[in-house]
């Protein structure tokens, strides 16, 4: 039975920690195909940011599709997949993503997803925001985009940095109906 098809955005933005945590838990799931984008700038900041070098991110994948490559299947509308998730997503990729500047891979992705009323889950990096980026994200949210912060929750009662990436990734999982057991949701025992 072929899976459902996934694509996995990561930007330079910092904390691309997430997406490399997002990428081992969908492998282990071994629920959908995944399909990654890798941005240069997340390959410089996986190397200073983490121990990770770019290949074994890669390597998590079932497919890598490279930033500028216009031919990648995951470009046009007629490639079905679930949806595009960006983590993280720096606010040069959101800013894209919202006027329709498809300037490179990662952008026009997320564009095909959009046109076709797809689920695109944009998980943007930065604070304090600025009104451009919160115009930005409002004009995606209004087209059905969802913006998903990594906002670190407590009720689950985390004992580690992984277990508050865990919640962030399982809210990002539940956005798809994947089901995975990454925490303890509101009120479980």
């Amino acid at each position: 039975m072929n899976k459902d098809r996934l694509i996995i955005g990561i930007t330079g933005a910092s904390s691309v920690i997430y997406g490399a945590r997002l990428l081992e838990h969908l492998k282990a799931l071994d629920l959908v195909e995944t399909h990654l984008v890798l941005s240069g700038g997340a390959s410089e900041t996986l190397r200073l940011e983490t121990n990770k070098e770019p290949q074994e991110v890669r390597a998590l994948a079932d497919q890598v599709w490279e930033e500028m490559d216009f031919t990648a299947p995951i470009s046009s509308g007629s490639y079905q997949t679930l949806g595009m998730i960006i983590l993280p997503c720096s606010m040069k990729t959101l800013a894209a993503v919202s006027h329709g500047y498809d300037d490179n891979l990662l952008s026009r992705a997320a564009g095909v997803q959009l046109k076709e009323r797809r689920k695109l889950v944009l998980c943007p990096r930065e604070t304090p925001m600025h009104s451009v980026h919160l115009q930005n994200m409002l004009t995606l949210s209004q087209m059905g985009t969802i913006i998903l912060p990594c906002v670190p929750a407590f009720y689950h009662q985390p004992l580690s940095i992984e277990d508050l990436m865990d919640h962030s990734i399982g809210k990002i999982l539940d956005q798809f109906k994947l089901e995975h057991q990454l925490y303890r949701r509101w009120r479980e025992k």
